[in-house]
């Protein structure tokens, strides 16, 4: 496919931004189940957080243009080619992953309104409702706005302009499968849905993994794509979860409990590889420090925050102290990853843990100094639950550059969950 020649003739009603409810990510489905079946009625708010200020998102993007697309997401519902694809596929070894009841509240699905508001160079973007329904916004939202943007740089180059921006951005991915591929033993996957340059380029750069990277390549964490393309489709659970339960507790000991209430529901539901422990929520250490001795022998954990190198070895002790072997267990590195940090995380942990990446927004949206004043580069966008039933979620991470939440319920989930000092990190995406 000639994507240049495709981004200059496009027209939005033959490429949408998003074409299907299931062009999303595979967590969001999974973790759909979950509060369909633990916490259906529960309501919450989503809203989206620009991060990089410096990204003046209602100058670049037309609120008409950005409406039409929001408008269109509402009127997808599963076709039956999809149904049939989630109800009869097999995910993690295990046919009929999703319950009955759930597909067929799935598949009568439509999502609900949206508030949009222009705030000065920002959008205030919200989502409010039953949290099975609100949650699935989240990463079309993301991937709207972000496409929004690369579409309003890209409608200002010509065709030949176009062909070698995306000729650069092509050797820029393929250079970098080409370094992995001398890695030994990777396991990789695609996570980069929420925050890509396009969907047909995050289509394009799963193909080239697929062909670049073999065996290597483990899957995608997006649901269209891994259907379209025949690979697997990847992912567990996020800090949603743990966000909202913690919302919901009526005092602090219940607060105390409450990220560990996740994984019992999780825990009820899926096994294997799936039962992936995220651990990073209210601070790592302090969440395996207090955790219920079952937790240990869970499949593996998830590194999204702070310092990669430091969170796995954290990890490590606790296995061990627990009587298990590392060795044995599952480390997957998710946070601003590219090659170079791939490849010091492999050869650190090899042999060591059975390590793992998700290779997200530097994999599918990576046009760093491509075009003029950076325009295309990769920004922080975020689309959180900021309420549950009323009351302000907090997320703490590994890196306070990552805290959200009213100020006062920060400090007191510190004070819950124990976190001290903590070391601030750039956040890259």
């Amino acid at each position: 496919m000639d994507i240049a020649t495709r981004v200059y003739n496009h027209k939005w009603k033959i490429d949408p931004i998003v074409r299907s409810l299931i062009d999303t990510d595979f967590y969001k489905l999974l973790m759909c189940q979950s509060v369909f079946r633990n916490k259906p009625d529960t309501q919450v708010t989503f809203s989206l957080i620009n991060r990089s200020t410096s990204v003046p998102l209602a100058k670049l993007i037309d609120e008409g243009e950005l409406r039409e697309q929001l408008d269109h997401i509402r009127s997808l519902s599963l076709s039956r080619g999809e149904s049939t694809w989630l109800r009869g596929n097999t995910f993690y070894g295990k046919r009929q992953m999703f319950r009955p009841d759930f597909m067929e509240w799935f598949e009568g699905l439509r999502l609900p309104p949206y508030h949009l508001e222009r705030k000065g160079d920002q959008y205030e973007l919200t989502f409010e409702g039953s949290w099975p329904e609100v949650m699935l916004w989240e990463i079309p939202a993301l991937a709207v706005l972000m496409e929004l943007r690369s579409r309003a740089v890209l409608d200002q180059m010509d065709r030949f302009e176009l062909q070698i921006l995306y000729a650069r951005a092509m050797t820029r991915v393929w250079e970098k499968i080409e370094t992995l591929r001398g890695i030994d033993g990777l396991g990789i996957a695609d996570f980069g849905t929420r925050r890509r340059h396009g969907f047909l380029w995050q289509d394009w750069c799963v193909q080239a993994m697929m062909e670049g990277l073999g065996s290597s390549f483990t899957g995608t964490s997006n649901c269209f794509i891994a259907m379209r393309r025949e690979v697997e489709a990847i992912g567990t659970n996020a800090h949603e979860l743990p966000m909202v339960y913690s919302a919901l507790a009526e005092d602090d000991a219940a607060l105390a409990r409450a990220p560990y209430d996740v994984m019992s529901d999780w825990h009820e539901e899926h096994d294997g590889n799936l039962r992936i422990i995220l651990p990073d929520t209210y601070g790592t250490q302090g969440f395996l420090d207090n955790a219920p001795d079952w937790l240990a022998g869970w499949t593996g954990i998830r590194v999204d925050s702070g310092d990669p190198a430091a969170a796995a070895e954290i990890a490590i002790r606790w296995w061990q102290e627990r009587g298990e072997d590392p060795r044995e267990k599952r480390v997957i590195f998710s946070d601003g990853l590219d090659v170079d940090k791939i490849a010091e995380l492999h050869r650190q942990f090899s042999g060591r843990v059975k390590a793992s990446f998700g290779w997200g927004t530097l994999l599918t949206n990576d046009f760093r100094g491509l075009v003029p004043d950076e325009g295309l580069a990769p920004f922080s966008l975020v689309c959180k639950a900021v309420s549950a039933n009323g009351r302000p979620t907090v997320k703490l991470s590994d890196n306070p550059e990552k805290a959200m939440g009213p100020a006062e319920e920060i400090a007191r989930y510190k004070r819950v969950f124990g976190v001290g000092a903590q070391e601030s990190m750039d956040v890259i995406v």
